[in-house]
């Protein structure tokens, strides 16, 4: 795993070299773009309303 710097902000990474894809922690994605106080919730939230 690897961290990546957004908006002073870190998320969460993983390379998968057979895929050759990166993955990231949509938990910290969440954090990062909504300002969110608890982001797993608003990520909960956000899937039941999906």
């Amino acid at each position: 795993m690897s961290l990546k710097v957004f908006e002073q902000q870190e998320i969460r990474s993983h390379w998968d070299e057979n895929q050759e894809k990166w993955y990231f922690s949509v938990i910290d994605v969440v954090a990062v773009l909504t300002e969110s106080q608890n982001p797993r919730r608003y990520w909960s939230d956000l899937k039941i309303k999906l």
